[in-house]
């Protein structure tokens, strides 16, 4: 006889998932806003790094650990996504020590 397991219980994990949620939300508008490069890119860091957050606590609750690596290839894709976005934006400007600004 097969028995049906309900979805499991993750409510105690849920509420550390749901603060890191929220602040990436925050993050948005702060993308949105700016006003320079330098806080839109902060703010896109917040959004690799909150995603890894919650793709871990949800590992754990829910045991399924191949949202470990899902979590892990997140975390290597935000940070070459940061390293492509440093070197555009500070790359050329390396010699004059001036920042390409694309907010105006």
């Amino acid at each position: 006889m097969i028995t049906r397991r309900g979805p499991p219980k993750v409510n105690h994990h849920m509420w550390p998932a749901l603060l890191i949620l929220i602040s990436v939300v925050v993050g948005l508008i702060r993308i949105l806003k700016g006003p320079t490069a330098a806080d839109r890119m902060l703010a896109a860091q917040l959004f690799g790094t909150g995603g890894v957050a919650i793709l871990l606590i949800l590992a754990q609750a829910m045991q399924m650990p191949s949202l470990v690596d899902v979590a892990l290839i997140y975390a290597l894709l935000a940070a070459i996504t940061m390293v492509v976005f440093v070197r555009r934006q500070w790359g050329s400007h390396e010699n004059t020590g001036e920042m390409k600004d694309e907010s105006h």
